[in-house]
């Protein structure tokens, strides 16, 4: 089994109203139930505003610490979800249920190393 992460990519700027928001998050919630009742699931989150990071980088003998996102854009990595399946065709097959509850959010799938 190989673990997957699929990472939920989200615009900048405040979260929809709640009358939109409620619905996907319910769909979501029952995706996860789906997703744990099949063994997949490994475990989820979601995340702050990029505004909430902080950055650490090594410049000589120091390690600055910054505060805000690593990188300027016009998203920001929202939530992921943690899997555990056979193959990448797997992986792909729940990415694109998540990718329809999220829509029109991008989800982007990456294979753990080793």
């Amino acid at each position: 089994m190989n673990q997957y992460l699929l990472s939920i990519y989200q615009p900048d700027g405040p979260p929809p109203a709640p009358e939109v928001l409620e619905p996907i998050m319910r769909e979501l919630g029952a995706l996860n139930e789906e997703m744990q009742a099949a063994g997949v699931w490994v475990f989820a989150a979601g995340l702050h505003p990029p505004d909430t990071a902080t950055v650490l980088k090594v410049s000589g003998d120091d390690v600055l610490v910054t505060d805000g996102p690593f990188t300027e854009g016009k998203e920001h990595l929202g939530g992921f979800t943690v899997i555990q399946v056979e193959d990448l065709d797997a992986a792909l097959g729940w990415a694109r249920r998540l990718a329809r509850v999220l829509s029109p959010l991008s989800i982007e799938v990456r294979p753990f190393a080793g």
